[in-house]
């Protein structure tokens, strides 16, 4: 007989179920139903929402909750619980590298919830220097540049190529927004990087 203990990722010395929280990531714009959904299936979940004040083309305004991480949901389970998740409608996966989820630590679901309660978090695009962006706003809405370089505010580079020159014009940082990149483009970088 083997007498060797074999752990499982699941349970602790004690013989406790370990539960950690997880992102799910899901359908866009389906954050709220899932949180429903999860709610129902009692399974605990956090989705972040923060206030945003709307104006709507008829003057009236109002104050939207919306996802913090759009598409994302959190959920504390434990690895043998995915499934009941996976099967929820609108969830795609749970987040991780490989075949395991990677959990998210507890200290970064509670600076969320604290910031959130004191209205210190919004949300920020990812924008790294270099990414094509697009104005979103003002004049100059509809151009697209690359983000050369952030400060205060945010410096883009816009080209008008017929004449192949450039201007740096300074935006806010509500105003850019990313450029979704085409097939096509890398494509075209392929073939000029041969």
């Amino acid at each position: 007989m083997n007498d060797r203990i074999v752990a499982h990722p699941d349970v602790d010395f004690s013989g406790e179920t370990v539960k950690n929280w997880f992102a799910v990531f899901t359908v866009p714009r389906h954050e709220k139903r899932i949180e429903q959904h999860l709610h129902l299936r009692k399974i605990e979940n956090f989705l972040p929402l923060y206030q945003k004040q709307r104006q709507w083309k008829d003057g009236s305004k109002g104050m939207l909750q919306l996802p913090l991480f759009s598409t994302y949901i959190f959920v504390r389970i434990s690895i043998r619980e995915r499934l009941p998740v996976l099967k929820v409608p609108g969830v795609i996966s749970i987040v991780g590298g490989g075949p395991q989820p990677m959990p998210v630590p507890d200290s970064y679901i509670h600076f969320l919830r604290e910031g959130l309660r004191h209205g210190k978090i919004e949300p920020y695009p990812c924008l790294a220097v270099g990414t094509r962006v697009r104005i979103r706003s003002g004049v100059m809405a509809g151009m697209e540049g690359v983000l050369l370089r952030k400060k205060n505010n945010f410096r883009v580079v816009l080209t008008v190529e017929m004449i192949m020159k450039s201007v740096i014009v300074e935006v806010e940082m509500d105003d850019i927004e990313p450029v979704a990149r085409m097939a096509h483009d890398s494509v075209s970088e392929l073939a000029a990087s041969a």
